[in-house]
């Protein structure tokens, strides 16, 4: 049998019942996971909006929008989505200014800011989610955050166009 991986938290397994009695649900690697984290929730802040493919597609066209690739610049090299930018999670609060954002003496107004297309690794990777609790704590609007959660993973999964970058 595959590893089980963690569907969240701790859990690796849930009972859910069913007219036909209990059913064990669990997570096996395979080969289409980019990664193994937990799995992350559609809305991981509060008025933050998810996305799909086609809204990711639409973005990229649309000069109100930054499509963010949020991983680290190593993933990058590897596959990215085309016209996508890379602002890595761990870097996206001090590069605020990149996302339309202005500093003043009490930190970063972000009234203006650019609605931002986010996505990392898929459905288990946390560094998007990372990213926009700071980016909000920060003074970003959640309302102008849209998080593709399936990213890599599903965008490679449908045989969407990705290119090779290396981060600037």
């Amino acid at each position: 049998m595959p590893d089980l991986l963690k569907i969240t938290g701790d859990k690796t397994k849930l009972v859910i019942e069913t007219v036909d009695g209990p059913v064990e649900i669990v997570r096996q690697q395979n080969d289409m996971q980019l990664i193994t984290g937990v799995l992350q929730s559609m809305v991981p802040v509060p008025g933050v909006i998810p996305v799909g493919e086609l809204e990711v597609l639409a973005a990229l066209a649309d000069p109100e929008f930054l499509v963010v690739d949020m991983r680290e610049p190593e993933w990058r090299l590897k596959a990215t989505i085309p016209g996508s930018v890379s602002i890595p999670f761990s870097e996206v609060t001090q590069r605020l200014e990149e996302l339309g954002c202005t500093r003043d003496a009490k930190g970063w107004v972000c009234t203006v800011a650019k609605k931002v297309v986010a996505f990392c690794n898929g459905p288990a990777c946390p560094q998007s989610p990372t990213a926009f609790h700071a980016m909000v704590r920060d003074g970003f609007p959640p309302e102008r955050i849209y998080y593709y959660r399936g990213g890599m993973q599903d965008w490679l999964v449908l045989g969407l166009t990705t290119t090779s970058v290396p981060a600037r």
